[in-house]
């Protein structure tokens, strides 16, 4: 910045020695003092267009420093993380896979899904699968009010305190999808946000089973958080992704029981 102050009074200077040689009218120092301070003006708006620039990368950092993407590394875990509005046709099949593996998952579920399904909730949750908050009704939180982004936690908070009678700590955004705003009423009604490590993409068109398993093991498996849906080719993957998991020496645990 001081190289731009140093310019403002060259342009200063060199207006005043202009009037200066030239008698210094009255006019000359009203010019003088104009394009000093239109000048000056400039530089202090690019200044603050640049303070801006920095306070914002700074609040985009310390945001996501609060956000859960990975456990520690080092303790040879993962966490698959099944985000759940639909999917009840498969959700069976894939506890099956999970009881026959002797693995425990975290099932991120809506509250409008966890209303509809509760006889199936209370089954994931009392094979040992963590159940934590995906929100009320898949919702964006980014597009919608902050009185709405509380009540996407808080009806889904109540739907499972309803089925379960536990209180989720974990909300993984639909899609995603947060701000720093999202993130501030989580943490004030008591929830870390949640994203990811690695994702199947199982719901794009071409994510077959062995795709899905590739994505996977060919990304960092130790701390990873390994997104997922109850989808027919993720089930047709699960043997195989979670074989090849433990075959590398990792173990599959919920959330809770992974460092982080």
């Amino acid at each position: 910045m001081k190289k731009k102050n140093w310019a403002v009074m060259g342009i200063a200077l060199f207006a005043v020695g202009v009037a200066v040689f030239q008698g210094f009218t009255h006019l000359d120092k009203i010019l003088a003092d104009q394009v000093a301070q239109t000048w000056n003006h400039i530089y202090e708006k690019q200044e603050e267009e640049q303070k801006d620039i920095t306070e914002t990368a700074a609040d985009v950092s310390e945001v996501e420093s609060r956000i859960i993407r990975n456990g520690a590394a080092g303790n040879n875990v993962c966490t698959f993380a099944c985000n759940v509005d639909w999917g009840e046709d498969v959700i069976p099949d894939m506890l099956k896979v999970f009881k026959e593996k002797n693995v425990n998952v975290t099932f991120f579920v809506t509250g409008r899904w966890a209303e509809n399904n509760k006889e199936l909730l209370k089954q994931m949750y009392e094979e040992g699968h963590e159940i934590q908050s995906h929100g009320y009704s898949h919702a964006l939180c980014s597009d919608i009010s902050s009185e709405k982004v509380e009540e996407e936690i808080t009806k889904t908070e109540a739907a499972i305190i309803d089925a379960l009678c536990i209180k989720p700590n974990y909300f993984a955004p639909a899609a995603g999808d947060y701000d720093a705003r999202t993130v501030e009423i989580a943490e004030r009604l008591g929830y870390k946000v949640v994203l990811w490590t690695s994702d199947t993409i199982d719901w794009r068109e071409g994510s077959t089973a062995s795709v899905i398993v590739q994505r996977i093991m060919s990304k960092p498996l130790d701390g990873s958080i390994i997104l997922m849906h109850p989808k027919p080719e993720t089930l047709k993957a699960l043997p195989d992704l979670i074989d090849q998991i433990s075959g590398q020496g990792y173990r599959i645990v919920p959330l809770y029981r992974m460092p982080v």
